[in-house]
This record gives structure tokens, sequence and C-alpha cells, in this order.
């Protein structure tokens, strides 16, 4: 058996990547996976191995406890870790956080460390060294002590200003204030005095100081509505809901104040969108979801008063968690100037040890015949000449340019004022300048490559508008009057008939309007009866104007649709849902709700009607909705037809179906649904296992087609960049047809390109591999390489890849192998010399195609990576960097870009106040401003500063 492809990969033989899906999460792929032993297994791992499966489960899931209101219980023996020697800390973080480099203590000794690595600094303190021994010095110790105390001492005051900034904005941060429980009654504490545990009072337009379960709030059902800019770059409010327990008995001080509930979670990990954990409480226990916790970083919106208990705080929230390790970035004007001393330095020895050995030939030779030439001393020529060679040193000095790097600072320094006052990069409609956060990178604005830039919210403006749809076959969209005539003439459609219309939207299709008042088609009134009820939209009324509140714009678009066309979602709580059906207001009772995720792709609601009737509604890609749809679809066709020609527009897609349940059949899934929501392990896939169940034999209604607008003058940017030799890569989480439309849209990608999809590179790279082994011998490390393009030259290509696919090609770890019991037995020389060689060769052969791949992608025009993870993101980002050798920029606009732009040789990042690790990135940008500047740096090959 081979033993070594069998370790290569945890892939299946048989699976293809899925381009649908996002690979992994983050923390799966931080832990490496266990060695594959061999393909026979020991009679002792097999015994053990049964006895493990035999053994009851343990719930390594939910390992975090916190109880409520009770500091004390966070303090036992077995909470606390050792950190260093017998110092013991608890393994629950307090909420201060740290982003500064230096304090009082480690300023000095760590700046000078950071100061020495370059060549000059470390020459010179020689220098100083040398020129305190009399025998050789030929100059005063202090003409070099004080340029070199000059030199860093300047150096230190920029770093020492720096890091006061960083210290400035923790203060800040820390010392903000808000109402925690102590002593029974609500009393104003710092952000940093907070522990886990506390229960606290948060009011409008507060910031979420730690990562806390929502108890109550002042609006109906606890409903608290939230931004979350700072934490993944959309502006759009989301809204959280409490638990219904929560909501009944929290809302008092007094009842807050002697709340004892007890929780089980997972832990502190950097997932943004998912939470596991189960609430003791009340002899009950109680399912908690992301739905029912505020991260740190968001803002309380439209939200009176709220209250929470902290679960993770500090460097424990998933914001810090997310936030990566600081990277010293050089740029290589520093690599250029160490490498020029170095070099000065080499011919410095050199001059030196030539006039030392020319002084050591005369004192053998001549001697110290002349009286003035004569010290007094009997050494031997040899000694002599040892003296002068660091004599010599010392003199020639001046050859090694101290004042070089005085003079770059400087130069950064101006450079910096110079940006921050160009009126070319002003932003008018914002009053936003731009901003270079760094004064040690902006040299490398002139000299980047390769531009790494998300797409959501940083190509696109993330605002979404309904433009047509597919009802039972039937397009709707085009200009058209009601008796389905085209005009060239374009009329808007008239609603104020409907008294809840949104003024700003914008439709053209009389015909629809016509299908719907008739009632004609019970189909194209169902359509939008399932846009209005199948969601997760909050809706706000001022002044007798409705304002809904979407978690994504997609939803929100939707469901204003619905509403201009005459089914207006009024209000919700926590078992029903209000719509008004062109004008006839019904409520319905909200059995279950199926929610959506990146794997299930679609999201399902199932209700009661009046008339006592059960069902389900659903909307969700057409892949996974083509699936699970009931043979009898008469529609099924001329909807993928509609669906293409969507997407030929570059619109994003949904599809819409249903299907009718009996009371008997609810019941008996009811049971499961409520059991798994429960489940304190695996509580995910038992849901989705649930959820597959009652989501078959559904019936097709149509397809919705959105529009999400592009930044203004991408297209013209974008040209204007590739005009400049540089190249565009895409990193985005979105589905691959989404980014290949998005590709078109703005021009990266037009009808003479050819696309490379995975399938298509994966080959190409195999082919390649095989070449480079059946050259491989003993002289081939000896041969130089010889560049072969893997396409031909002529054609504009270009290269669509997904995560899957990236894991495959790089032969990168897909998932985390569940550990069963690991046991070592011993192994004799020869097997662990052999295992050192076989994993040397899989090590060698990743690089290679890994390599490959670079070299491949380089080929091509623009390269768009979807359905990728921060984590792939990054490993992109340092791929590039590493083998091109290259000047990188990353351009993101949230805190799952935030390892991408930490990586990268030059960053344009997101401002923001309340996450110091974000604002502090390296990189020039702005404060809010989604503009694309570009009439000054496009022309120096500039890049993008973002909002």
């Amino acid at each position: 058996m081979n033993t070594e492809r069998d370790s290569e990969t945890t892939f299946e033989e048989d699976s293809q990547p899925n381009d649908e899906v996002v690979p992994y999460s983050d923390d799966e792929t931080e832990d490496e996976l266990e060695d594959q032993e061999s393909t026979v297994e020991p009679e002792q791992n097999r015994a053990n191995r049964e006895a493990e499966e035999n053994r009851e489960p343990f719930r390594k899931e939910c390992t975090w406890q916190v109880k409520a209101n009770d500091r004390k219980y966070h303090e036992q023996p077995h909470f606390m870790n050792t950190k260093f020697l017998c110092i013991k800390e608890s393994k629950y973080a307090n909420n201060a956080i740290k982003t500064y480099k230096y304090n009082a203590f480690t300023f000095l000794p760590v700046s000078l460390f950071e100061q020495f690595k370059r060549a000059a600094n470390m020459y010179f303190l020689v220098l100083l060294i040398l020129q305190s021994v009399p025998e050789i010095s030929t100059l005063a110790w202090y003409t070099t002590l004080v340029p070199l105390l000059l030199v860093l001492g300047i150096t230190a005051i920029k770093d020492l200003v720096d890091d006061v900034a960083r210290h400035k904005m923790d203060k800040e941060v820390n010392n903000r204030t808000c109402e925690v429980i102590k002593d029974g009654r609500f009393k104003i504490a710092k952000w940093k005095d907070i522990q886990v545990g506390d229960v606290i009072r948060l009011k409008k337009n507060d910031f979420v100081p730690a990562d806390i379960l929502l108890l109550s709030s002042s609006e109906p059902n606890s409903l608290c509505y939230v931004e979350t800019a700072e934490l993944d770059g959309e502006t759009n409010l989301k809204f959280k809901m409490a638990l219904e327990i929560t909501d009944q008995y929290l809302q008092r001080e007094d009842t807050l104040a002697t709340f004892d509930g007890f929780i089980e979670c997972e832990e502190p990990n950097n997932r943004l969108d998912k939470f596991t954990g189960t609430l003791f409480w009340r002899k009950r226990s109680f399912p908690l979801d992301a739905d029912k916790i505020l991260l740190r970083g968001c803002v309380i919106r439209n939200t009176d008063v709220c209250h929470g208990l902290v679960i993770f705080a500090g460097a424990d929230t998933k914001i810090m968690k997310n936030s990566g390790k600081t990277r010293f970035k050089r740029t290589k004007i520093d690599y250029l100037m160490n490498y020029m001393v170095y070099t000065i330095f080499v011919v410095l020895i050199l001059v030196s040890a030539g006039l030392a050995i020319g002084h050591a030939y005369w004192e053998a030779q001549v001697g110290n015949y002349s009286w003035y030439l004569y010290d007094g001393e009997d050494a031997t020529p040899s000694y002599r000449g040892f003296l002068n060679f660091w004599g010599y040193i010392i003199v020639l000095n001046t050859m090694v340019p101290i004042s070089l790097y005085v003079s770059v600072e400087v130069i950064r320094l101006g450079q910096s004022h110079f940006i921050n006052w160009d009126l070319q990069m002003y932003y008018a409609e914002k009053d936003t300048p731009a901003k270079a956060r760094t004064t040690t990178l902006n040299e490398q604005l002139g000299q980047i490559h390769y531009i790494f830039s998300d797409k959501t919210g940083t190509l696109t403006q993330n605002i979404m508008t309904f433009k047509k749809c597919c009802i039972n076959g039937q397009i709707y969209g085009d200009h058209r009057d009601a008796s389905q005539h085209n005009h060239n003439k374009i009329e808007q459609v008239d609603f104020s008939w409907n008294k809840f219309a949104d003024g700003k939207f914008a439709f053209y299709d009389h015909y629809l309007i016509e299908q719907i008042q008739s009632g004609k088609e019970r189909e194209v009134q169902q359509f939008f009866f399932l846009l209005a009820v199948c969601h997760t939209v909050m809706v706000d009324r001022n002044d007798g104007q409705l304002n809904y509140q979407a978690a994504s714009p997609d939803e929100g678009a939707l469901v204003n649709a619905a509403r201009n066309f005459g089914f207006v979602f009024l209000t919700r709580t926590q078992n029903t849902i209000t719509i008004s059906e062109l004008g006839t207001e019904r409520t319905y009772n909200v059995l279950a709700i199926l929610d959506f995720n990146s794997d299930r792709k679609r999201m399902s609601i199932i209700i009661r009607t009046p008339e006592g009737n059960i069902r389900l509604y659903c909307k969700g890609a057409d892949t996974v909705i083509y699936e699970r749809l009931c043979q009898m679809n008469p529609t099924k066709q001329e909807t993928q037809d509609a669906l293409d020609i969507f997407a030929s527009e570059t619109l994003r897609t949904l599809c819409l179906c249903y299907k009718e349940i009996e009371e008997k059949e609810f019941a008996e899934w009811n049971k499961k649904f409520m059991a798994a929501s429960v489940a304190s392990t695996n509580r995910d896939e038992a849901l989705d296992k649930v959820y597959e169940e009652i989501e078959k034999d559904l019936i097709l209604l149509g397809a919705t087609a959105i529009e999400d607008k592009l930044q203004d003058g991408v297209p013209e940017t974008i040209s204007k960049l590739g005009k400049a030799d540089i190249k565009i890569w895409v990193l985005t989480g979105d589905k691959k047809e989404t980014a290949e439309n998005i590709g078109f849209a703005c021009e990266l990608l037009t009808e003479d390109t050819t696309i490379c999809y995975g399938e298509d590179i994966n080959s190409l790279l195999h082919t390649r591999m095989e070449n480079q082994r059946n050259r491989g011998g003993v002289y081939a490390k000896f041969a130089p390489p010889v560049p072969e393009p893997f396409f031909p030259s002529g054609g504009n290509r270009a290269l669509i890849i997904t995560g899957s696919w990236l894991n495959e090609i790089l032969l990168e770890k897909k998932t985390k192998r569940s550990k069963i019991l690991n046991l070592k037995f011993p192994r004799t020389e020869e097997e662990r010399r052999m295992r050192t060689q076989s994993k040397r060769r899989l090590e060698a052969k990743k690089e290679q195609r890994q390599k490959n791949f670079v070299d491949l992608a380089c080929e091509c025009s623009a390269v768009i990576c979807c359905r990728v993870t921060p984590k792939q993101k990054a490993m992109v980002v340092d791929l590039v960097k590493r083998y091109k050798k290259a000047i990188t920029l990353a351009i993101g606009d949230g805190a799952n870009d935030v390892n991408m732009i930490k990586i990268s040789s030059f960053s344009s990042s997101i401002y923001t106040k309340n996450i110091p690790t974000l604002s502090s990135s390296t990189g020039v940008s702005c404060m809010t401003c989604t503009h694309w500047c570009w009439d000054k740096w496009t022309r120096r090959n500039a890049s993008r500063h973002v909002e």
C-alpha cells in the first residue's frame, strides 16, 4: 500500500471538491492533523479504538462554563492555568485589551532590539566598542556615540509617538463605561473592570464591551438592533432576539441581580457567525445560538435599553480572536539599505585588511627608524598590523552611511503628510481626506504589483435592488404595459394604490401589477407572500413609516419588493408574523424557522394559517432547491432558463418554493426538532439533519433576480491599473456564479477572456508535476531552472477557483481529523528514518505544487478566488509574496479581511475606533469613504484608499 499518498491529504479518494461550499472554518485548519499510521492497524490500537467507541461520549464541544453574577465561581483552582513557573492566572481573561507594542519596562530593550536589526546600527555599536580600546582607537569614542544616539533617539521617538497613540486608543476603549450589576444594583463601571459572568445594561448608541448573551431589552419580545460595521463592514442593522423565558422574567433590576443562570458553551474562537451553547436555569435547558449573542464591536441602535450576560471578555472575544498576529513589515528600501551596508562593510574589511598587511610589511622591512614614528614600544610587526586593522576600521567608518537611515525616515514622514494634504485624494461627498496610518511603508505605493481585494462592500456597494423575477415560468421585469406589449418608452409603475409603498422603488413591468391585482394567477400572489413571510427582517415604525432592518441587503431588497407589490410585512413576535395582503391584515403563527447558513444555502419557515393549514416556505440557491423539488414541477425547465438569463445579466438569484404539511407529519417532526435544538454536542449537524427531513418534495414557485451595484468608477479604475501592469485578484466568500458575474460587471473579465476553472488548472498542475518528476534525477538540482509557460503566448486568460479546489490543488487539509486515542508505540530506527524521509518528500511536493500554482495564476490577467475563508485569503497573499517576491496590496472592509491585510506588504483597511487592531493596520485609509480616487495616484501606480 502506498502510505505516502494516503497521508498527503484528507480528501476522499473518489470525491471531488464542492464549488458551492466554504471548505472549512478557520479554527479547524489551525489544528494539525495526526500523522497517518500504516494501513495495517496494530492490534493494540484496534482494541483501544473499540473501547473508546463504546465509551459514553464526552461533551468536548461545550467546555466553557459561565455562571451569572458569581465572580468567585470563575476563580476556582480548576479554572487556573500556569502561566510561568508557579505564576497562575485564570483562563477567563479580563476585559482590558492591549494592542500596544511597548510599556514603560519593555520600550527601551524592545526598541533597541528592533533598531539593531539594522546592519548600520549594529556596525556603529561595534565601532563604539572598538573606540573604547586605547590601543586601537584613533578617534574619541564620543565622536561615534553622539551620531549613534541621535539616530537611535530619532527612530525611538517616532516609534514612541506611534505607540503612545496606540496606548491612548487602548486607554480610551478600556476606560469606557457601562452599567454593571454590583451589590444587587446597577453601578457605573469601566470596561476594563468587567468580568465573565457580569450582567450589564447598555443603552442606545452604546458600544458592546464584550461578547454577551442578550437577556432582555426594552423592545417587544426583547429584540435588539445592532450595527456590525466594525465586524463585517456592513452598515445595515441586524437584529438579535433574547430567549422567551429571559424576556419574561429578566426585565427589572432586582430580577437581573438575582439571576443565577449557568451557561455551557464553546471555547473562545474566531467564528463570528457561529455560537453553540446551552443555558441552564429554573431546572430547564435552553439552546443558545449566534442570534442571541451580541459581539464586542457592535453598536446598539434603535433600542433604548438592553441587558446582557458577559460570556467572553477581552482577548477571548471573537473580534480579538480575529485580529491575528501583528507583523512587522519592512519595505524593499529597508532590505536594499541593509544589503548596501553589508556590501560596504565587506569592502571596508577588505580595505582595512590590505592596509593592515601593508603596515605589518612596512614594520618588518623598515621598522621605526624615524623618530617621529617611534612609539617607545617593542611590539612585533604582526601584532602592530593586527592593532592597525582595527584602527583602520575606525578611521574609515565614514564609508558606512549612518545618516542614510535618518534621511529616509525624514522623507517618509514628509510623504505621509503629503498624502494627508493631497486634495486629489479628498472625498468631498463625505468630507473625508486620505490618511496615511503609517510612516514606514509609503514608498511602496508606487511599487505594487498585485492587488488583493474583497468583493462585497469593496468592489460593490452592497446595495441590492429588486430587478426581475420569474413566476410559474413567466419572466417579469421588462418594460411592458398591462397588455404585455413591450415599449421603448420607459414609464415607472405607479404604486400610489399601495399606502405602504416605498417611493424610491422603481419597477417598469405594468403587466405584473395587473396579474397581482386581478388575482387570476394564484402563484403570483403566493410568490410575493413568500417574500413577505420567509425572512428574518425586523420592522421599525417612525411617524407611521415602515423601516425594515435586514441582516443582509439581499433579504431587505426582497422584503421591500414584496411590500411595494402589496404584500407588506408589518410586525412579528416570537411566535407570530403579521402581513398586509393587498390591504387585508392577517396574522400567522410561526411554528419553526429553519435558519440559513453557508452549508444549507437556503432558509425555510413553517407557519400555521388562520384557517389551520400548515405550510413550509423556502428560498435558497437554485442548486440546493432543485435537489429537493418533487417530481411534478412543470415549470422547472422554464425557471432554469430564466435563471441562466438572470445570471448573464450579472443579477443575483434565489429560488422560491413551498409545500403543504399534514398535522401528524409536523407533530412527529417537531419532536425531533426540539430535541436537536437543545443538543449539547454537534447541534448544527443535528439540526441540519432534522431540516433535511422536512425540506423535501417542494413545489417550485419561481426565482428572484436582484442587482448588486458596483462602486463608482470600478471599471475605469481596473482599466487604469491594468495599463500600469498591476494585476487584480478578487478574494471573496461569495459563490462562483456571483463572483464571475461581478467579474464581468467590473470588466475584470471580458467576452474575449478565456476562463480557467479549478478542474482545468488541477489537470495542468498534475501534468507539470509529472514532467518535473520525470526530469528529476541526481543532477537535476544542479541544472538551471528553465521557465516553462503553462499557456501559449497571446490571449487573455483569467482564473476562477473555489476554496475547495484551492485546498485540493495546494494539498491543504480539508478538515480536522477526530482524535480517538493517540498512543505512541516504539519504532525501529529504520522506521523513523523512513517516516522522516516520507514527510520531507510530502513537504517538498506540497511546496513545488504551490509554486507551480502561483506561476500558473500569475500568467492570468485576473484571478478570482470564491468561497474562500479568511485564512485562505491570507494564504493566497502569502504564496504570492513568498514565490514572486512582489509588493502586494490587500483591500478589505471587515474583520474577515484582517488576516489578509496583515500578511500583505501594504494594506488598505477600514478605519474604526473600536477595533484598535484594525485601525492600526498599516496602509492608507479613510474613515468612511467608499469612493475610488485616482486622478493622481493611479498615474504613479498607487492603490485605492477605501472606507
